[in-house]
């Protein structure tokens, strides 16, 4: 295990790659806005929303989704989007959304490619699968965009999401190309058949070098986010399994971080990112579930990274595909300063 040390490198701009995929012309600079309180730190843009326009929550939502309402003057349409204190939270009335989806993706993205799956690693800042109906410039649109450039022969055929990985998360996801491929990779993922690895660079120094997190998750846990339940009534939540190794512990100048691989058991919905906020030890970045834990550095997103995915063929049960590839460099600016490696 690396011991901690001194920083290598000045720790540089480390933005996370920023999407292009709607435009909004914004045509109300007198918009009016408020700025986000210690009250209201960490609460949902709809709730801000519907605070700042007096309206129902729905309308609330669907001024988000319509790319009314701007945060530091740029257009957010996710209204479970939480805001940070001292944002200018707007509301521009007379916004024309007009989407103009960015649909490239880079060669070295698409890691593999067959007649049954395609394999991708997914830049931080894409969703996976559209969140609103309409939504376009996703992971998928993306990759049946480059299919078809290529000209590839079954570039019309649809895309089978078989799981996903957050927006703001990188790294490797499956797709399937088949009704076969998509048929056997759902049962691998339901059967926990799926080898899924991420790196993860979270707040302080674990006591422990290896941790499992075994909780029930539910939709409420008490304060309107998800999370683990002590005592859930019989047939409420699901069960979340997480295998947390420390791989090294490390410095910044302003405070300590670990490198940590979690192994997935089951896949739920934000399962890394709660259990590692439940444990004491939340992602660099993460904004929802780390509220009391001062973050040793500021970063845009949460710095999780799906590392390694190994699954059989659907073609070839004997055949068994391993995939690796390394964090964007947003990561790995971070984790340089801090001295580590990996």
């Amino acid at each position: 295990m690396d011991r901690p040390r001194a920083p290598a490198t000045p720790l540089t701009s480390a933005a996370a790659p920023a999407p292009a995929t709607t435009v909004v012309e914004v045509r109300d600079p007198d918009a009016p806005s408020l700025t986000i309180t210690r009250k209201q730190d960490g609460a949902t843009l709809a709730a801000i929303v519907r605070e700042l326009t007096s309206g129902s929550w729905e309308q609330s939502r669907e001024l988000v989704r319509r790319g009314k309402i701007t945060v530091n003057d740029e257009v957010i349409t996710d209204p479970v989007h939480r805001v940070v204190l001292g944002q200018r939270v707007a509301h521009h009335a007379n916004a024309k959304r007009a989407d103009r989806p960015a649909l490239d993706i880079a060669d070295d993205a698409m890691v593999h490619i067959d007649e049954h799956v395609v394999v991708v690693n997914k830049p931080a800042g894409i969703s996976t699968v559209p969140f609103d109906e309409g939504e376009r410039g996703t992971l998928v649109d993306r990759v049946q965009h480059w299919l078809h450039r290529k000209r590839d022969v079954s570039s019309n055929a649809p895309l089978f999401v078989v799981h996903r990985i957050d927006k703001d998360t990188s790294g490797l996801v499956v797709f399937g190309r088949t009704w076969v491929a998509k048929r056997h990779l759902a049962t691998l993922f339901r059967a926990h058949a799926i080898e899924r690895r991420y790196l993860a660079l979270v707040c302080g120094h674990p006591a422990r070098d290896q941790y499992t997190m075994d909780t029930v998750l539910v939709e409420d846990r008490g304060d309107r986010l998800r999370g683990s339940a002590r005592n859930p009534a019989p047939g409420v939540g699901k069960r979340a399994i997480t295998h947390v190794e420390v791989l090294s512990r490390l410095l910044l100048p302003t405070g300590s971080v670990a490198l940590v691989r979690c192994q997935l058991q089951t896949g739920r919905t934000h399962q890394i990112r709660i259990h590692l906020s439940e444990w004491g030890h939340p992602l660099i970045g993460e904004r929802v579930y780390s509220r009391g834990v001062v973050q040793p550095i500021e970063h845009p997103r949460a710095l999780l990274h799906a590392h390694e995915l190994g699954f059989t063929h659907p073609g070839d049960p004997e055949r068994v595909l391993t995939f690796r590839r390394d964090p964007p460099q947003d990561f790995m600016t971070v984790l340089e300063a801090a001295g580590g490696r990996l």
